[in-house]
């Protein structure tokens, strides 16, 4: 996946670079934008601790509106609200059955990135993000056993949600935005108001195409 994000930034900029040389529109650094975008995640989690845990990566949906506020021309400041697909898919066996099983999380999350924009068609976006559960969903196939099991979850009291880091690239050609994004979980708040951080942690890899106006 990491290649393929890679090689579509490449042939993306490639593009780019071409039209910048043959559009002669105007330099929107400075301007302020409201946009919609759409795309996919493939995500997985860690072992904070650092053990043998293998898992296997899995696709999701992502999508949401972003705004994107100027502060000069190289700086900006640009909220998102998304909503996103994480998860991981696990398979192994036990007392000599093979089983698999596919964990989807549906959240909310609010990354508030600071972008460096050094020319009109890239800016490079780095900032916190709040990602609020909403559901988790686990498909289990074992042996004869299929089963599924959701849980819904209602978060009233914000400290009981995920701190996060993410970070990347969003490539603007006039009103169309590619954006590439990585981000990983820090920390998870409690709700009596310590903070721990969790053993296993959510990772992904984020590609949307976007529409600004």
């Amino acid at each position: 996946m990491k290649k393929a994000i890679v090689m579509i930034a490449m042939v993306t900029l490639a593009v780019t670079h071409s039209y910048s040389q043959s559009s002669t529109s105007t330099d929107n650094r400075e301007k302020l934008f409201f946009g919609l975008k759409v795309g996919a995640n493939y995500s997985n989690v860690y072992d904070s601790q650092g053990e043998n845990f293998v898992a296997d990566a899995k696709f999701g949906l992502a999508g949401g509106g972003f705004v994107s506020i100027p502060i000069g021309r190289y700086f900006g400041i640009q909220p998102e609200v998304l909503f996103s697909q994480k998860g991981y898919k696990s398979s192994g066996t036990f007392l000599g059955s093979t089983y698999s099983m596919t964990r989807t999380t549906d959240y909310v999350d609010v990354p508030l990135l600071v972008a460096f924009k050094p020319i009109e068609y890239i800016s490079f976006v780095f900032g916190p993000q709040f990602s609020y559960l909403l559901k988790q969903k686990d498909d289990f196939t074992g042996g004869t056993i299929t089963s599924t099991q959701e849980q819904t979850y209602t978060n009233n009291n914000i400290r009981k949600n995920t701190f996060c880091l993410t970070g990347g690239a969003d490539i603007n050609i006039e009103h169309l935005v590619l954006g590439f994004r990585g981000g990983w979980d820090v920390t998870n708040n409690n709700g009596d108001g310590t903070s721990t951080t969790p053993r296993y942690k959510n990772m992904w890899y984020q590609a949307t195409i976007g529409f600004r106006f």
